[in-house]
């Protein structure tokens, strides 16, 4: 059976991350969310997956390839141009707009097909849906979930008749404005005539524009509501909760990596710490080939990437390090992301520590350490001032 992952997307939610990571391949625990996502199609048998891409279009492109160490079968629809100094310059064409153009070029969607966006961790009976969709003759199927009614304005709403037939949506509506509190997860399953409502060659989506256009035709449109695990990466905050979910054991499907040294704690291979001279306190995970200097602290939940260096003094606390960070002497990071030159809190707020001459906190573990500036008292002050703290130890938090 076929399949498409929405991939084209420039992710702006989830910036710093996206600035260098498509979406697709954010990670959780070093497995990017899109590879679950293929994980999940070929365990019912949707083998050939048709991926559009057009942010970092490249990256996605040279972790997947043709999708033959997944077991799959994988294409790509790239959207955009090359410029004239040879870079690709990503023009996304919306979702229902990718769709089309796919089929303009070869008609690919000749049977029953899904679509899944590809930012969220989930654990959905596809092969159920499927069927539940065939025996309703239906021509577009939205997968929605329930949420609790004070969660519902974060979402778009689906409303629909005694039959699941969709009748109306509502986009983030208010708690008191709500008409349901089934949510659309961007979870879709599609008959190859759909593709006839889609004009070519122009911006279009489906949840802003065919979806729409369908309950207007009267068109048979239903929504299945159905109890499954969806995990959503769309926002920081999201990514911020997932990792926690994932280390707290709460994510069907995604066990944490390596190997367990101790209750609670996971590394990788070839860590170096010494395990008498730190104070670990799970659940936390430590990528392979990172330093934690004795004296260091780490407070779960938290996941420190692969070849990091935690110096002596430093605490992190329910933290997301990335890879090759080096966190310096004394640095306390609570509810933070480190990613590269950026440090995001758990809302969002992003400061670039190289812009703001605190890259002596957080620095890249491949520059050599004697060509770091050494802070002097003045930049102390500074950040004592900025992150309303201590001189010593530096709290940014």
């Amino acid at each position: 059976m076929k399949a498409m992952i929405l991939a084209a997307g420039k992710g702006t939610r989830v910036r710093p991350i996206t600035y260098t990571i498509p979406k697709p391949l954010i990670p959780i625990l070093h497995k990017p969310v899109m590879e679950f996502l293929v994980d999940l199609l070929k365990q019912h048998n949707f083998t050939e997956i048709m991926v559009n891409v057009s942010h970092l279009a490249k990256e996605i492109e040279s972790y997947f390839h043709d999708g033959q160490r997944f077991g799959v079968q994988i294409a790509y629809s790239f959207e955009g141009t090359i410029r004239e100094d040879g870079e690709l310059e990503g023009q996304a064409l919306g979702s229902a707009g990718g769709m089309r153009r796919i089929q303009d070029f070869y008609p690919f969607f000749d049977d029953t097909f899904v679509v899944l966006c590809g930012d969220a961790l989930i654990d959905l009976d596809l092969t159920a849906a499927v069927k539940w969709h065939k025996e309703k003759g239906s021509l577009a199927t939205i997968v929605t979930k329930s949420v609790p009614r004070d969660e519902v304005s974060s979402y778009g709403v689906v409303v629909t008749d005694e039959n699941g037939r969709v009748q109306a949506f509502q986009e983030k509506p208010t708690v008191e404005e709500a008409l349901s509190t089934n949510i659309n997860t961007g979870i879709y399953i599609f008959e190859p005539e759909v593709l006839n409502y889609i004009p070519s060659g122009q911006e279009y989506d489906i949840g802003g524009d065919l979806f729409p256009k369908l309950v207007e035709m009267g068109a048979p449109f239903y929504a299945i509501p159905m109890d499954f695990q969806w995990v959503d990466i769309g926002k920081v905050p999201d990514y911020w909760q997932a990792i926690r979910s994932v280390l707290m054991g709460e994510v069907n499907n995604v066990p944490i990596p390596g190997h367990q040294v101790a209750p609670g704690i996971y590394t990788g291979i070839n860590v170096a710490v010494n395990w008498d001279k730190v104070d670990i306190t799970g659940p936390v995970y430590i990528g392979g080939m990172t330093k934690i200097e004795d004296g260091a602290k780490i407070t779960g939940p938290a996941t420190i990437g692969r070849n990091c260096h935690i110096c002596s003094g430093a605490h992190i606390d329910n933290s997301v390090i990335f890879e090759y960070s080096r966190i310096a002497s004394n640095v306390t990071l609570t509810d933070k992301l480190v990613f590269g030159r950026y440090c995001v809190d758990k809302d969002g707020a992003t400061i670039d520590v190289q812009a703001a001459s605190l890259d002596w906190l957080i620095t890249d573990t491949r520059q050599p350490i004697e060509n770091i500036t050494k802070k002097s008292s003045l930049a102390a002050k500074f950040v004592a001032q900025v992150f309303e703290s201590e001189e010593t130890p530096i709290s940014i938090g």
